[in-house]
């Protein structure tokens, strides 16, 4: 992190690249972002991108409306107004679980298109801010998020593992650590969302952090 005198303010830049998500564990390509904050004479750079995950897959956050609603060909003003009220609904209850878990994010903002949620803040550190976007991509109807958060401070990223059939957190953390004891290493790194390390599903994306 570099200090700068500056006045507080925000930049946002796009660098015209696509770069496969191989790393991350996520079957697609990824837009990077370069978002910049001036705030207290600091200057945060943060690099972020677009996280795919499966649409069917995680906790339910739309109400049976947008479903059937979703179901239902026929555009009309009526129709894309119910899905925004449906969205902003969907939108709120992820802040409130954001909240409940307590992970410190300032500033935290939720939009959401269609199956792609947009979310926007200051996480306190690159653990916070990969919670936060697994929270969101872990949400049933959910198909995308884009990632603009920025950190307080900056940490190695962890890899992102999607679960196959089959698979529990063992033979996980053999994968990844090659030892298949160290699976509470990954259920802590993805507390709360995991409650218990025998509960995983198909489909959810877990962080993985680096071997120290």
């Amino acid at each position: 992190m570099q200090n700068l005198t500056l006045l507080c303010g925000f930049c946002f830049l796009t660098v015209g690249w696509q770069k496969s998500n191989k790393v991350l564990g996520i079957k697609t390509s990824v837009g990077f972002y370069f978002f910049c904050i001036f705030r207290c004479n600091k200057l945060i750079i943060s690099v972020m991108g677009v996280f795919s995950f499966i649409k069917d897959a995680g906790e339910k956050i739309f109400g049976k409306v947008k479903e059937q609603e979703e179901e239902n060909i026929e555009v009309s003003e009526a129709k894309n107004e119910i899905l925004r009220k449906e969205n902003v609904k969907a939108a709120s209850k992820l802040l409130e679980i954001i909240e409940k878990f307590d992970l410190s994010v300032e500033n935290p903002v939720i939009n959401i298109e269609g199956n792609t949620a947009t979310v926007y803040g200051l996480a306190d550190s690159q653990e916070i801010r990969e919670k936060i976007v697994l929270l969101i991509g872990n949400s049933e109807g959910i198909a995308r998020v884009d990632d603009r958060l920025a950190v307080k401070i900056e940490a190695p990223e962890a890899s992102f593992h999607t679960v196959e059939r089959g698979e529990n957190l063992s033979k996980i953390a053999k994968e990844y650590y090659k030892d298949a004891n160290k699976y509470m290493v990954v259920f802590e790194a993805n507390r709360p969302m995991l409650k218990d390390p025998d509960k995983i599903y198909p489909g959810q994306v877990l962080r993985i952090p680096q071997q120290q």
